[in-house]
């Protein structure tokens, strides 16, 4: 069987000779080929994010699929959105080997479950207005292919995010997403660099879509939740900065607040002529 790339030996070896230094300098050099490698797959990821945008524009949702450290960074991704986006928590959700809800207990065995992934799915009541991204770094986990080719029987879109060349997930998506980035610093632990790819695409992605499905405007978060002082404070200086006829900062805080959000407070005050 030939060796995933994910798999083959570092290229550094007597790690445990190195000093603090070094360790940190050969980390930083592996580091740097991530973005390189993620450029050399934008146009894959351009069709996966523009076949999300079109599903969740019609109605539908988006299910990220893993397990290990890729599918926990996915419920890192999903659990930031409600709040920044003003989104619901039911457009782009988790599906997490060993059940979100044991984020912590990282249950590693669960990857070979090749029931639970579709089982999740059905209960979430999985159609063909949504569509799913399986993330893996070797291309090959159980639990994500065996849920993808059920996808495919029961016609629903699929994404993947692999970090192999041809691997046999991909051959299970309709829009797969291969990036490549060398062995890892230690040999096979793919928390590092495909750790970092994950990070970096999800963020990609949902940033991207929600922006293209209207939840930013300018650069500015207008639909943010008032989740704690702070956000409350950026929100008032960020509606008095676009509508520069507000000066008040208490009058602008109080309706703010009694609207939820830039946009909703926005909303309000043209509805009564306060603002044009």
């Amino acid at each position: 069987m030939t060796l995933r790339i994910t798999e083959q030996p570092s290229l550094y070896d007597n790690l445990e000779k190195k000093s603090v230094a070094e360790i940190l300098h050969d980390i930083n050099e592996e580091d740097k080929k991530v973005p390189l490698a993620i450029e050399k797959a934008l146009p894959d990821l351009e069709a996966m994010i523009s076949a999300i945008e079109h599903q969740l524009k019609n109605g539908g949702r988006m299910f990220y699929l893993g397990c290990g450290t890729g599918g926990r960074l996915s419920v890192l991704d999903q659990v930031e959105l409600p709040n920044t986006y003003g989104i619901d928590p039911e457009m782009i959700q988790c599906v997490l080997a060993g059940g979100v809800e044991n984020l912590v207990l990282a249950l590693e065995e669960a990857e070979d479950d090749v029931e639970e992934g579709w089982r999740t799915l059905v209960s979430k009541n999985i159609s063909p207005k949504d569509i799913v991204i399986g993330i893996s770094a070797s291309g090959t986990t159980p639990y994500v292919l065996e849920s993808l080719k059920k996808c495919r029987e029961n016609g629903i879109p699929t994404g993947s995010i692999v970090g192999n060349p041809d691997a046999p997930i991909s051959a299970y998506s309709d829009y797969p997403c291969e990036i490549v980035c060398g062995p890892e610093y230690i040999t096979g632990s793919t928390r590092m660099k495909c750790g970092t790819v994950q990070k970096l695409v999800c963020d990609m992605i949902s940033t991207t879509v929600l922006i293209r499905l209207g939840r930013i405007e300018g650069n500015r978060m207008v639909n943010v939740r008032l989740i704690n002082n702070k956000v409350v404070d950026r929100s008032v200086r960020m509606l008095m900065e676009r509508n520069p006829s507000l000066t008040d900062y208490a009058y602008c805080e109080e309706i703010i607040k009694k609207c939820g959000n830039v946009k909703k407070a926005e909303a309000y005050l043209l509805e009564n002529n306060i603002i044009e």
